[in-house]
This record gives C-alpha cells, sequence and structure tokens, in this order.
C-alpha cells in the first residue's frame, strides 16, 4: 500500500510541474506558431499510433486469456495502458516546455535550466508513478506472481512499438532534413527554409521523449516483477517482496529529492547541475539500500547487490559519456579522420563503437558475479538469483531522476529550434546551444544506462523463467540447444537490419520530398515562400507506422516458436544467445552513433561549417542517427521483451513444449 502511496504522491508532484511550466511565459507569436505545428505533430502521430496499437493489444490480449487467463489478459492490457499513459504524459508536457524554454533562455542559462529540466521530470515522475502503482495494485488484486507477469508483457510489447516507431519516424526526419538541408543546400541547423525541419522537432519528442520513457518504464516494470519473482522463491515468508517494494519506494523519494535539488540550482553550468542531482539521488538510494537490508534480513548482502548494479549504472553511463563526448579523444579522432572524407569517418566510428563494447560488458559482468555471490549464490543458487535481480533493480532505483535528466536533452533540442526559426537573438541560441549539447551528453549516457538496465533486467527476468519451468542448467553439447542458441544471437542483427532499412525506406521518401520543394517551391530558398511541413510529417508518420509492425512481431513470435517446437531448453538458449548478441549490438550502436554525431559538433564548434571536413562528418552524424535513436535503443527491449514473452507462456510451454521434437521420438 505505501508503494502505491509514493506512486500517487509522484504522480501529484508531476502534475505540479507541468502546472508550472503551463503558467510559464511562451515567447512570441511567432515562437507559439511552431511550437504549434511541433505539439500538432506529436500529439496526432501519438494518437495514430496508439490507435494502430489498440487492435494489437486486443488481440494479444484475447489469446493470453484463451491459452493463459483471463486475468493474465486484464494485467497485460493495464500495463499497455499504462506504458501509453507514460508516453503521453511526457509528450504532452515536452511539447509544452520547449518553447518556454526557448522564452526563459531570453532571461538568462538558469531559467531555462529550470523549465526544460523541469519538463523532464514530468515525464520521469510519471514513468515511475504509473509503474509502481500498477505494479504494487497488480500484486495487491490478483497476489500471483505468473499473473502479475501480464503487466510486464503489456508495457514491454508497447514500448518495442513506441521505441521503434518512434526511432522511424525522427530518423527519417533527421536524414532527409541533413542531406538535402546541410549538405546540398548549404541551410543552418533548424532553419525554416527546410521542409523537414517541423518534422524533425517532432521526431526528437515521439522518438527520444515517448520512445525513451516507454523503454525505461518497462524496465523499470520488468525488474521490479523479476524481483518479486525471485524474493519470493528465496523468501518463502515474504520479506524478499516486502524488500523490493520497500526499495522501490525509496528510489522514488530519492528521486524525488534530487528533481528538486537539479531543478533548484542557479548554476550556468547545466552539465553540473544535472549531475549534482544525480549523485544525490544515488547516494540516497545507497543509505536507503543499506537500511532496509540491515533492518529486514539483518546482513548488508542485498546492500551490496544493489550498490553493485547503481555503480555498474554510474560507470556505464560514464564510459558513454567518454567514448561519445567531445571533450575525450575518441570524438576528436573522429573528427581529424574526416579530414580525408566520409569513409574514414565511418571507418574511425565503427571502431569506436567497437572497442566501446568492452569495458561495460566488463562492469555488467562484474556486477553480476557481486550481487551473485554476496546473495550466497555459491550457497544457494536461489538466493543469488534474487541477488542478481537486486542489482537490476538497484540500477533502476532512480529511474525518476534518469529520465527526467534524459528526457531534459529533446526539450533543449527544441528550444534551439524553436530560437532559430524565430529568429531570436544570437545569445539566446547561445544558451539553447549549450543546453542542447549537454542535452547529447545525458542522452548518451542515458542510452547507456538503458543498455546496462536491460543487461540486468533481461538475465533476471531470465532467472525467472528458469525457475518457473524448472530448468536448472542449460547443455551447450546439445544441439537442440545450439540450435536456440545460434538463432537466439542472429535474431538482433536481423531486428537491427529490419529497423535500419526502414529508416532507409522512410528517408529517402524525405529526401525526394525536400529536393521537390526546393525545385517547385519559387522563393522558398530565399526566405520568400513558406515550406510546406505537413507533407513531411505525414511522410515521417505514414513510414512509422507501417515498418513498425514486422520488428514487433519478430519479438514475440521467436520465442513461441521456438518453445512450442523445440522446448524449455531450447528456448533458453535463445534468450541467452538474444541477451549476448543484444547487448553489444546495443552498445555498438548507441555510442559510434552518438561519436559521430558528436564529432559533426566538435567540427562546427571549431569554426569549420560548410567545408568538406563538416560534410564528412554530417554523412556520419546521419548514419550514426538511425544506430543511436532507433535500432541500438530497440534493441534493448528486444532482449527483455522476448525474456518477458518466455516467462508469461513458461508454464504453457513446460506443459506442451517440444512438440516438433517429439515426432522423432
Amino acid at each position: 500500500m505505501t508503494s502505491i502511496v509514493v506512486g500517487i504522491i509522484a504522480l501529484a508532484v508531476a502534475l505540479m510541474l507541468s502546472s508550472a511550466i503551463g503558467k510559464a511565459p511562451a515567447g512570441t507569436a511567432r515562437m507559439q506558431e511552431i511550437a504549434g505545428y511541433i505539439h500538432e505533430g506529436a500529439m496526432a502521430f501519438l494518437y495514430r499510433e496508439y490507435k494502430a496499437l489498440s487492435v494489437f493489444v486486443l488481440v494479444v490480449a484475447v489469446i493470453i486469456a484463451m491459452f493463459l487467463s483471463p486475468m493474465t489478459a486484464v494485467c497485460f492490457v493495464a500495463g499497455a495502458v499504462f506504458s501509453v499513459c507514460a508516453g503521453y504524459i511526457g509528450m504532452t508536457v515536452a511539447t509544452k516546455a520547449n518553447v518556454r524554454t526557448a522564452e526563459a533562455a531570453r532571461h538568462g542559462m538558469p531559467e531555462a535550466l529550470k523549465i526544460a529540466f523541469s519538463g523532464g521530470a514530468v515525464m520521469g515522475l510519471g514513468v515511475v508513478g504509473l509503474g509502481i502503482v500498477g505494479v504494487a495494485a497488480a500484486y495487491m488484486i490478483f497476489g500471483n506472481i505468473d499473473i502479475v507477469t501480464g503487466f510486464s508483457l503489456g508495457a514491454s510489447s508497447i514500448a518495442l512499438f513506441a521505441r521503434v516507431g518512434g526511432g522511424i519516424y525522427t530518423k527519417a526526419a533527421d536524414v532527409g532534413a541533413d542531406l538535402v538541408g546541410k549538405v546540398e543546400e548549404g541551410l543552418p541547423e533548424d532553419d525554416p527554409r527546410n521542409p523537414a525541419t517541423i518534422a524533425d522537432n517532432v521526431g526528437d519528442n515521439v522518438g527520444d521523449v515517448a520512445g525513451m520513457g516507454a523503454d525505461l518504464f518497462e524496465s523499470y516494470v520488468g525488474a521490479i516483477i523479476s524481483a518479486i519473482t525471485l524474493g519470493a522463491v528465496a523468501y518463502p515468508g515474504g520479506e524478499g517482496v516486502m524488500f523490493v517494494f520497500s526499495l522501490a519506494f525509496a528510489g522514488i523519494l530519492a528521486s524525488l529529492v534530487g528533481v528538486f535539488y537539479a531543478r533548484s540550482s542557479k548554476s550556468n553550468n547545466p552539465q553540473a547541475a544535472l549531475n549534482h542531482g544525480t549523485y544525490v539521488g544515488g547516494v540516497l538510494v545507497l543509505a536507503a539500500a543499506y537500511y532496509l537490508s540491515t533492518s529486514i534480513f539483518g546482513n548488508t548482502n542485498a546492500f551490496v547487490a544493489i550498490a553493485s548494479g547503481l555503480v555498474v549504472g554510474m560507470l556505464i553511463g560514464k564510459i558513454t559519456e567518454i567514448y561519445t563526448s567531445a571533450d575525450y579523444a575518441s570524438v576528436k579522432k573522429i573528427a581529424q579522420q574526416s579530414e580525408t572524407g566520409p569513409a574514414t569517418t565511418i571507418i574511425s566510428g565503427l571502431a569506436v563503437g567497437m572497442y566501446s563494447t568492452f569495458l561495460p560488458m566488463i562492469f555488467i559482468c562484474v556486477g553480476v558475479i557481486l550481487s551473485f555471490f554476496f546473495m550466497g549464490g555459491a550457497k544457494d543458487t536461489g538466493m543469488g538469483l534474487f541477488g542478481i535481480s537486486l542489482a537490476a533493480v538497484g540500477m533502476l532505483s532512480t529511474t525518476g531522476l534518469t529520465v527526467a535528466v534524459d528526457a531534459y536533452g529533446p526539450i533543449a533540442d527544441n528550444a534551439g529550434g524553436i530560437a532559430e526559426m524565430s529568429e531570436l537573438p544570437p545569445e539566446v541560441r547561445e544558451i539553447t546551444d549549450t543546453l542542447d549539447s549537454v542535452g547529447n551528453t545525458t542522452a548518451a549516457i542515458g542510452k547507456g544506462f538503458a543498455i546496462g538496465s536491460a543487461a540486468l533486467t533481461a538475465l533476471a527476468l531470465f532467472s525467472a523463467y528458469a525457475h518457473t519451468v524448472n530448468l536448472k542448467t542449460i547443455d551447450l553439447l546439445n544441439p537442440v540447444t545450439l540450435i536456440g542458441l545460434f538463432v537466439g544471437a542472429t535474431l538482433p542483427f536481423v531486428f537491427g537490419a529490419m529497423t535500419m532499412e526502414s529508416v532507409g525506406k522512410a528517408a529517402y521518401q524525405m529526401i525526394e520530398e525536400v529536393r521537390r520543394q526546393f525545385h517547385e517551391i519559387p522563393g522558398l530558398l530565399e526566405g520568400k515562400a513558406k515550406a510546406d511541413y505537413q507533407k513531411c510529417v505525414d511522410i515521417s508518420t505514414a513510414a512509422a507506422l507501417h515498418e513498425m509492425i514486422m520488428p514487433g512481431i519478430i519479438a514475440i513470435v521467436a520465442p513461441l516458436a521456438m518453445g512450442f517446437l523445440f522446448g524449455t531448453e531450447a528456448l533458453g538458449g535463445l534468450l541467452g544467445g538474444a541477451l549476448a548478441s543484444g547487448v553489444l549490438v546495443a552498445i555498438l550502436m548507441a555510442n559510434a552513433g552518438g561519436a559521430w554525431d558528436n564529432a559533426k559538433k566538435y567540427v562546427e564548434a571549431s569554426g569549420r561549417k560548410h567545408t568538406p571536413v563538416h560534410d564528412a562528418t554530417v554523412v556520419g552524424d546521419t548514419v550514426g542517427d538511425p544506430f543511436k535513436d532507433t535500432s541500438g535503443p530497440a534493441m534493448n527491449i528486444l532482449i527483455k521483451l522476448m525474456t518477458v514473452v518466455a516467462l508469461v507462456f513458461a508454464p504453457v510451454m513446460a506443459a506442451n513444449g517440444g512438440m516438433l521434437l517429439s515426432l522423432f521420438k
């Protein structure tokens, strides 16, 4: 019950912040006109996306009701609805905060930071508030973990479509705007003459706000559900479940303190303000974890497991920053390599992405070992698996704060676009550019954090699946298991190819349309005519809704087909293969894309715009866009969704799996 109360408090604070943002000045008539285009485009996309997904949710709910139970189907629908609400809340506030951030920038950095971060905080607090209220209510009502897993499946399903659909939308617009507007016509960023500019700004919201929010919503929910599943096994008396909900309670309170700490900063250094808020939240969670561990379990074992997850998350974020920030050597090296053309830009960026996989994986492995063995894994495997799930919960305990820092980025980016299109004074654009630059770093760190949490959450969910089907070991000498392993390792590559190809198709249409408008609308390039923004918005919307379907179907059908045809152990192999390759591909794509993006900005900051070096980095950034904002982030949800599908349908597969193998016996 206390978890529900603190979730409601988080939602109330989000409502309060939203109200404060709405009362802030919205700027000139021109600023409000541009913001209106962005808001209308974003909300129109969400409406069409959710309308299409409602059919999918109803069909899957009927299947779950037929093969599992009507109560699991109810939880599935609830998880989907709560995920939709999280995305809707974030999108609504972000499209209000962008223009108000631009207006606040006319009065100084602290004022602009306060509005932008408050907009991100509404998204963060909405995610954790809805997440804990949904899971706790489902657990109170049904009292059966097997039923409550349906809530996680609903959240994961919506998250995948939101990430893929939003990613395709935003990158189709971004690629079209960059290649035609910047490279071919030499226009600056967010120039109002560029027909794809509004679609690009809309995309920042549907991809990096609604999509990212749904991503971390399902991670948060999945981590809690896997932890209470394994906690109930490790502590039949209920202490494990109570500990997990108490930790989530403490994490939300810590996030609230961190949000208000960062929001109240008067610093002209936005990065420092955001970092300080994050550190305050992390320290408070560690203190709460120590108290809960000693008071509930009588030892510090759970505290060590939680601390390992939280520290691993922060370390992965720092490593991500090192590989993607222009303050470090990797990005500067890409910029240097770009002096010989786009080919060497691509080569050096891919190398950075590949190198960047090593340390995060080492940190994840260290986190797994510490959390497993400190909880007694060598003596009691069930207890050790619970420790791994606690590491995932620890990493995600400050999700409210993490999402706030991440969602701040696209709001700042939009503010810069509105400032450019409204022709505000140069000093205003300098402030929004500084906010945007910090936002790029926080977004990269957020993506690294999401990848690390996805790995631990998927591992915890996999452990819960193994327990449910009574899978003690996975025999790699068994050819059937190897089939599952190889197919699972292949799926992230197929999934990545499909999403990259989808961006390519949509971008092709966008490029053709932007070129058409430049050629056919007299006076557009001279600023004497107005671009047809709506046409570009429609292209991105239609492409995203059409192309998001097949990747989502693969994520759901693949584990079901493997389990029913080859059995639960083969499905275990599939999940293991997908987890290992999916995490590596996600890190590679996210960090290579982020490094290419900041290499371009590094060259621009050095005064070399509209030079061959700049053109080369723009090409690199264009390749990196679907890497870091479509395929890479969606990879996190792919590995979790497949594991959740396996967990939800585990009882049925345990009884009826391996139908194809039975023909050979």
